[in-house]
């Protein structure tokens, strides 16, 4: 019983530091609880993304972007304009 009290104690401090970090990123909480963010693409992939961005292919960025995540265009097109504004 200790154990489980002791399990909820160290969950809940987990969600708090997260919740920091994500208010020190500007990362905005999804509607609900269940909700997470668009995953990041692994290894060279955002460094893919970053040079297309660099060379003015936004399109080309999201379209990669979704390719190596597997979220949907809404996503993708907020991560992407995150990452780079322009």
């Amino acid at each position: 019983m200790f154990a489980h009290r002791r399990l909820e104690r160290k969950v809940d401090a987990l969600h708090y530091k997260l919740d920091l970090i994500m208010n020190h990123l500007g990362i905005q909480q999804g509607a609900g609880p269940l909700a997470t963010a668009p995953p990041l693409p692994s290894g060279d992939g955002m460094a893919e993304i970053d040079a297309l961005l660099a060379q003015g292919k936004k399109i080309h960025a999201i379209k990669r972007y979704r390719e190596l995540t597997g979220c949907g265009l809404k996503e993708a097109k907020d991560a992407v304009e995150q990452r780079y504004p322009y």
